[in-house]
């Protein structure tokens, strides 16, 4: 039985488009040079982090972050950033009975702007920056596991990457769910590993409960 959900943030809940955008400016580099860079190098296998360094060789992503809230341009989304789906799947699931959870790899800021949107909808939203633990490292997992009050094959965790969310996941014993939606996703898509390894492919959330009452219910 599937008795938690646990999403991940950025390109699941968050739609970061705009957000990639504003690092962009900040580089003062052309965003469609910026976006198509980004894609190379996630295409490459590389980490996302290095996309700075193809504009800014030696760019301290830390450092710069803390020069954007020192301009009052800090590294920031909203309600206007969540995709469509996700108000209506987290009251959907939350009807069903699951229990809900967030987590990802974000700042100690980024989970203070969580909590302000979704405190209401989920019962646990957690961050990396808060657990000292970033995805894929197996402690993160870890710690989604503690902070869920059912045993660790009964969570599914939502994610749209394979290397940072499905496999560390599956390898920790839980079920997972791929979704079909940015930069990430839309490159590993058609792969082995994500046709193979996550319990449920979807291109929105909304499929979910569904595809989680039909597994509970063949469970039973």
């Amino acid at each position: 039985m599937m008795r938690a959900v646990v999403f991940d943030v950025g390109e699941c809940l968050v739609d970061e488009t705009r957000e990639y955008g504003t690092w962009a400016d900040w580089l003062g580099a052309p965003r469609h040079t910026f976006h198509a860079m980004f894609g190379a190098v996630i295409a490459q296998g590389r980490d996302y982090r290095e996309v700075f360094q193809e504009f800014r060789p030696g760019f301290d992503l830390y450092a710069e972050r803390e020069k954007r809230v020192a301009v009052g341009q800090p590294e920031t989304f909203g309600e206007e950033d969540l995709y469509s789906d996700v108000r209506p799947a987290l009251a959907q699931l939350r009807a069903n009975g699951l229990w809900l959870g967030i987590a990802g790899n974000q700042t100690v800021r980024a989970g203070h702007i969580l909590r302000e949107l979704c405190s209401n909808d989920v019962d646990l939203i957690g961050t990396s920056d808060d657990w000292g633990a970033s995805k894929p490292d197996p402690e993160f997992f870890k710690r989604v596991a503690e902070a869920v009050p059912f045993d660790i094959d009964e969570i599914l965790y939502v994610g749209d990457r394979c290397d940072n969310d499905i496999q560390p996941a599956h390898r920790s014993g839980m079920r997972t769910a791929l979704v079909h939606r940015g930069p990430w996703a839309t490159i590993q898509w058609n792969s082995a590993e994500a046709r193979e390894l996550p319990t449920f492919r979807v291109d929105s959330l909304l499929e979910l409960p569904l595809f989680i009452g039909d597994f509970n219910d063949s469970a039973r």
